[in-house]
């Protein structure tokens, strides 16, 4: 049990924070480029969980037994493609890093209100003191980042800036019903699972798995709606600077390599210079400063539009992220949960702002420190006092039980 709860608080520290960390990478030198990063993000997922949903029979591929049907997953997946859509597309209108993180942990506000509305939910004074601190917070980091520094700026930018404030807030309340929807679901077909009876007992994965895998891949299909931007976008990177990896290729291997073999760049990708090859092998070493002829060595050249090795990284850490945000709603409570995303939306942020990538863009003189940062604690202060209010109340309807 130890072993798995450090390894779920990994995936979810280690995942979620590397992971806004090339993003912001990602999306300060390619702004927009947010659904190209979704699709990728989508297409891991559900390519890593192929192999425990999907089966080969004598009629062809199958969709192995699930926990719960396909039908409920239809609305949720329209949801959540919106969502992460909507959450990514934003970074296209000078929205920073840690505003994106502080405003969008402001769905606190939006859930209160639909599951009153729709839910017929009602809450204490404590959550709703609690839900306002919130809101003030998120309204505190929105205004800090919201006025122009200098007198050049036109109101286009403000314009621009509210638009993507606009979409985020957009996908709260998108945010907001698929949490309605799948705490229906859920509460209907049950959290977890261990297995399912049948006439030759077949084994199910757990319920939060089986849910990661089908959000992601039956939204795949929908990307088609942005398909124009999708090659606008990849065309973008790929004409953008290119990287050289160098690797060492093994006496014994490369005895056998003529260095004259080499792969040409697929048309796709263009590079600057048309001569230079996609995979090469070469006894040529070049550093930074300089280039060393190596005969006795054999190297393994690629050359790469730079933008696909953080492209890659962004992938594989939502992946972890995804699985450590999951796994943690099996392991532990419901509070336990928002407890740690709180955390680790603190870390996240911290090192936004350390690292300096937030403001590397056109947007670095945009941002108030003193409102950012009092947000940011208006904010986690909020949350967690929901989450104690919410304990407590439960905790009080266990006793009168």
């Amino acid at each position: 049990m130890l072993t798995e709860w450090l390894t779920t608080v990994t995936f979810v520290f280690g995942g979620c924070c590397s992971n806004a960390i090339t993003l912001e990478q990602l999306t300060s030198q390619f702004p927009r480029a947010g659904s190209l990063i979704t699709f990728c993000q989508f297409a891991m997922i559900s390519i890593q969980g192929l192999s425990r949903h999907v089966t080969w029979t004598s009629h062809g591929l199958r969709l192995k037994p699930r926990r719960i049907p396909l039908m409920p997953y239809l609305i949720q997946v329209v949801l959540f493609y919106l969502v992460s859509l909507l959450n990514n597309a934003a970074f296209a209108y000078r929205i920073p890093m840690a505003v994106h993180i502080i405003f969008r942990s402001g769905g606190l506000v939006i859930s209160m209100i639909l599951g009153w509305i729709f839910a017929g939910k009602t809450y204490t004074a404590a959550q709703v003191i609690s839900v306002f601190i919130v809101t003030l917070g998120v309204v505190l980091t929105t205004l800090s980042a919201s006025e122009p520094s200098s007198s050049t700026v036109t109101d286009s930018s403000t314009r621009v800036y509210l638009t993507g404030i606009g979409i985020l807030t957009l996908a709260l309340v998108f945010s907001g019903f698929l949490g309605l929807v799948q705490d229906y679901t859920y509460t209907t077909y049950g959290r977890s699972v261990k297995h399912l009876d049948g006439s030759d007992r077949v084994f199910a994965t757990p319920t939060w798995q089986e849910s990661m895998f089908y959000l992601h891949f039956l939204a795949l299909p929908m990307f088609v709606t942005v398909r124009k931007d999708l090659v606008s976008q990849f065309h973008t990177l790929s004409r953008g600077p290119i990287a050289s990896y160098t690797i060492e290729i093994p006496p014994s291997i490369s005895a056998t390599i003529r260095p004259s073999v080499f792969f040409p760049l697929p048309s796709a990708i263009p590079l600057h210079s048309k001569s230079s090859p996609f995979l090469s092998f070469t006894n040529v070493v070049t550093s930074s400063s300089s280039s060393i002829i190596d005969a006795d060595s054999l190297f393994l050249r690629l050359q790469l539009p730079a933008a696909c090795f953080p492209l890659f990284l962004n992938t594989i850490t939502q992946l972890l992220c995804a699985v450590g945000v999951h796994r943690l709603t099996t392991e532990v409570t419901s509070l336990t949960v928002t407890l740690i995303l709180v955390v680790r939306k603190a870390v996240s942020l911290i090192l936004s702002i350390v690292l300096g990538w937030s403001w590397k863009g056109s947007h670095p003189e945009n941002v108030n420190m003193s409102m950012m940062w009092s947000g940011a604690v208006l904010v986690m202060l909020g949350t967690i006092g929901y989450s104690l209010a919410t304990s407590a109340r439960n905790s009080a309807k266990q006793k009168l039980e």
